[in-house]
Formats: structure tokens, sequence, C-alpha cells
């Protein structure tokens, strides 16, 4: 099963205020782990960002400029998303700009139905807590520590660990089949591994009954566990200690007598 993470950051709060896009990043998961595909743009908003969008996300008028639009772009966005379930954190605000961006350029607009919004499931399974992004990654101990300004791309890469969280898919199920498909590098840095379970053959269980029946016997005490010598030595001693036994209840009968 595929699915997209998504996250945008826009000029500001509302569309009805004609605020626009001005980044989008989506990651591509496959069994709740991330693959190789990634799509990343920062867009030109035809307009200036409010002072507080600013404050969040840190990109400027003058950067945002030179950007493409998201008329541009919006065939590649598309088909990145094509048939993925997409995963957002607060689905309500990315869905409605996403849907005003394709508005203002005659596009058909993404179905609600096709959303899961991690905010609403952390909302259902942690009533009363806070729940948002940063407050479920200490919650998860996913690390976001690089995260000083709000950027799409850092956010889905944080938002697709809290989710494998969220749904209690702790280890994403791994497709190796995938894997050697793209041919994915390796580093030393992180890997994963399957363990291999070796099961033993017939002649090794065997030659394993026939180790235990040599060298460990069922009773210490029979003749082949221990040398003959001691077991003369131990008759010996108990034989003495039966013979003390009996001296005494004799001594005993003839003091009463």
């Amino acid at each position: 099963m595929k699915e997209v993470v998504l996250d945008t950051e826009t000029t500001g709060l509302e569309v009805k205020d004609g605020h626009r896009i001005v980044e989008i990043g989506c990651i591509e998961l496959e069994n709740q782990f991330p693959t190789s595909k990634k799509f990343h743009y920062y867009l030109n908003p035809e307009r200036k960002v409010s002072e507080k969008a600013l404050e969040v996300h840190g990109y400027t008028d003058e950067f945002l400029a030179s950007q493409k639009k998201f008329s541009d772009i919006c065939d590649e966005f598309l088909n990145f998303i094509e048939n993925k379930k997409l995963i957002i954190h607060n689905a309500g605000f990315d869905l409605s700009h996403l849907n005003n961006e394709l508005s203002l350029i005659g596009r058909k607009k993404i179905d609600k139905k096709n959303i899961i919004d991690t905010l609403e499931l952390a909302r259902d399974k942690f009533p009363g807590s806070p729940v948002n992004l940063d407050a479920l990654c200490k919650r998860f101990r996913v690390d976001n520590s690089r995260r000083t300004k709000h950027t799409a791309l850092m956010d889905c890469e944080l938002l697709s660990k809290v989710y494998i969280n969220l749904i209690d898919q702790k280890e994403p199920t791994l497709d190796f089949k995938l894997a050697e498909k793209e041919k994915a590098d390796i580093s030393l840095g992180s890997f994963s591994y399957c363990k291999k379970i070796i099961y033993p053959t017939k002649e090794e269980i065997n030659n394993h009954k026939q180790y235990l029946k040599s060298n460990f016997k069922k009773n210490f005490f029979c003749s082949n566990a221990i040398p003959k010598k001691y077991l003369y030595v131990f008759l010996f001693i108990k034989i003495a200690m039966v013979l003390f036994l009996i001296i005494l209840i004799f001594q005993k009968t003839i003091m009463i007598y």
C-alpha cells in the first residue's frame, strides 16, 4: 500500500484572505516505510508573505519571486499523489490551500475522503494532550532538533515517523523486492537486516542426542558416572556409619537393663 506524507507552507492562514502556497513537500511511503521518492518545490505565491508566516518558515518575498508557480508544477504534483492516500497533519488547513490552488487553474479538487489526518488520530489516541507535531515528536522520542523553522519537507520526514507510532506500527514492513528493484544504497549509518532462522538437520539432532546420552548421565551414582574407587570409599563410609549406629543402639539397650 502506497501513501504520501504531505505538508505545505503558505503566505498566511486563511484562503479567504487570498493567501497562497509557498512550499509543497511530499514523501512516498510503501507499507509505512519511506521509499526514495520525494516531491518538493518552493513556489512563487504572486503576493507578499505575511509577517507571521515569515516568522514561521522564513521564506522572504525576494526568495520566492524567482521560484516556479503552482501551475508549473501541478501536473507533476498530481501524478506523484495519484491513487495514494495522503497523510497530513491538520489536513483541513493544507487541503483548503491545495484545493484553492487547483481551483485557480481550473483543476479538480482533492477529495477529503482520500486524506488521513494525523491530528485527528492523535486527538483520538491522546484526548486532552497537546497534539501538535513538536509535542508528538517529544511523546514518541522522534528527534526534531533540526526543526528551527517550519519547512515542508522536514515536517514530512518527522510526520512519517510520528504516523508510524500513531498507528502502532513500530517496525515498518520491509518490501525487499521493492528495495532490490530500486537498488537502494545502504549506508553504514543506517541499515536494516533480517534474522535468518537456521533449523538443525535430522542428522545434527541425532548427533546431539547421542552426545547428551554419552556425556550426561541421568543418575550421578551410576557405575559409569564416577570411578569405581570412589564408589568403594563411599560404600565403606556408609557401612561404617550403619555399624556405628548399631553399636550405639546396643550400648543404650545394655544400660537400660
